[in-house]
């Protein structure tokens, strides 16, 4: 007799999503069909987007999910989920298609917040995707390119070259150290003097990455300082406009402002109108990550209520435990309660220097740089063949520039194409 076949719906193909799908898949239940569904046709390695906008290769960050899948039993489809129909277990794809579900994970992640900030949507450059991190790129190069051919007053070459990255957490703190090295490369390959280069971290927090001890900010405070770049702290954003910044007892006369301070769950929770919701916005789940009130429909990574929601490996963390807990629901047993755990932390500032925080050992310098590749690497492994790993890492080297000036004739590994 053929067992019955259930539908586990999954939306979302970054960390936690593909996690729960590459877990249910290695268990593969005979009587389960998995469904991945994402709005893109690529996982985006978003821990290492600040190094595509200063060079490196977009292949690094950008894997095909066909790839991924490639040989497993997970049937991928591209579209967006714009609903949900809870009573019939049915969710809706912009493209029109309709996916029958028994289960339904949810794992789509976060977008940028402004805050209502006024003018910041508008002006202001992001880097939250590789779309984002290749128009900021771009823009870089603009900036240098219009410098060796200057438009305007003499002193423009100073507006143009002034750098203002606001949000001194990780993402902040990894682009500001990434743009003070990257940033004297080009002024040397466009013949601009690097003096004109000024580089601003804003925070609005009384110190730099305030999630962590004072002494991790101070070590990496002094390391950014190091590389010439400005650190204001107790400056809260107040608006932006074509000119440039005002933050709080200043202003900043600028064309550059990269946002890095606000993120929010992925506004498909609050539009599906059937979860409850925290303070922040975020889906109200149990401790088995099950939405309160659906016991089918699972939450998960940035959009679940979790103590360390918003991390990668929260979100990968999360993805086990749902696909674990799936199978066990199957089997009529009983399910696993999330332990919240405490993650690791690297946070790189500048190339071949990191912060390392493992539990209750810190470690900086080279040797932290060092445990953060070794901590993609490992990534990239669980999700492809040695040799596919191995390519993606590789190719995180590769110097993939946006101007005729800085763009390399052959750099030993073939590559060095015009995006």
């Amino acid at each position: 007799m053929t067992p019955d076949i259930k539908k586990v719906l999954i939306v979302g193909a970054g960390f936690g999503g593909l996690s729960a799908a590459l877990v249910l898949e290695k268990q593969k239940p005979e009587n389960l069909k998995i469904i991945l569904v994402s709005d893109k046709p690529h996982f985006e390695y978003t821990p290492a987007l600040y190094r595509v906008v200063t060079g490196r290769s977009p292949l690094e960050v950008c894997i095909p999910v066909r790839e991924i899948v490639r040989g497993r039993n997970i049937e991928f489809s591209i579209d967006k989920i714009v609903g949900v129909d809870v009573g019939q277990k049915i969710a809706k794809g912009s493209s029109g298609s309709r996916y029958q579900f028994d289960y339904l994970i949810l794992a789509l992640g976060s977008e940028a917040s402004y805050f209502g900030i006024p003018g910041l949507e508008q002006f202001s450059l992001g880097f939250k995707s590789i779309p984002e991190a290749l128009k900021l790129k771009r823009h870089l190069h603009r900036l240098f390119e219009d410098c060796v051919n200057p438009v305007g007053k003499p002193d423009e070459k100073i507006c143009l070259l002034h750098l203002v990255v606001v949000g001194a957490g990780a993402s902040g703190v990894e682009l500001a150290g990434e743009l003070a090295v990257y940033t004297k490369k080009l002024a040397s390959q466009h013949k601009v003097d690097p003096a004109l280069i000024t580089i601003d971290l804003v925070e609005a927090a009384p110190r730099i990455l305030p999630m962590f001890a004072e002494v991790v900010s101070a070590r990496v405070a002094d390391r950014l300082r190091h590389l010439g770049i400005n650190i204001y702290v107790n400056r809260p954003m107040v608006k932006e406009d074509i000119e440039g910044i005002q933050v709080q007892g200043m202003s900043v006369k600028t064309k550059t402002v990269i946002w890095t301070a606000g993120v929010k769950p992925n506004s498909f929770y609050q539009e599906a109108k059937i979860f409850e919701y925290d303070q922040k916005g975020r889906v109200i789940v149990d401790e088995y990550l099950q939405a309160k009130g659906l016991k089918n429909i699972f939450v998960m990574g940035d959009g679940a209520s979790t103590k360390y929601s918003g991390l990668a490996q929260t979100a990968i963390s999360d993805g086990k435990l749902v696909a674990q807990n799936i199978i066990r629901m199957l089997g009529s047993r009983p399910l696993i309660r999330q332990q919240e755990r405490k993650p690791y932390y690297v946070v790189p500032a500048g190339p071949g220097w990191a912060v390392a925080i493992l539990g209750r050992v810190t470690i900086y310098g080279a040797v932290g740089w060092f445990v953060r590749r070794a901590a993609d690497f490992r990534y990239f492994l669980s999700i492809l063949s040695l040799g596919k790993a191995l390519t993606v890492f590789r190719n995180g080297r590769t110097l993939c520039e946006a101007c005729s000036i800085c763009l390399p004739q052959y750099n030993g590994d073939g590559f060095g194409k015009k995006i």
